[in-house]
């Protein structure tokens, strides 16, 4: 009888240290789970920021360019539609009179 106690005893403190054991490691993958995930939001929002920094700087030359070549376009345009005017209105008085535009 002596001997089934001490077996029963050793297998009870058997059993409580492992249980303890195993409290205590899922309280440290816990814990570490939730440092991992505080990381990894924080990453997420570090790429979430450089993405939108990229993309600023991409949408900003885009609006550069796009405005330098409508401003070239549009002096390009002016400087044309001047010359058609003063050419018009310089033959116009030639084709009041019958003379043929040799300007």
């Amino acid at each position: 009888m002596k001997r089934l106690l001490i077996i029963a005893g050793t297998i009870f403190v058997t059993l409580a240290i492992s249980f303890s054991a195993s409290l205590t490691s899922y309280a440290q993958t816990a814990g570490q789970d939730m440092h991992h995930a505080g990381s990894d939001t924080k990453n997420a929002a570090k790429d979430t920021g450089h993405a939108v920094s990229r993309t600023t700087r991409k949408a900003y030359r885009g609006t550069k360019h796009g405005t330098k070549k409508a401003y070239h376009a549009t002096k390009h345009g002016t400087a044309k539609a001047y010359k058609k005017t003063k050419n018009g209105t310089e033959n116009l008085g030639d084709k009041i009179a019958g003379k043929p535009a040799n300007h």
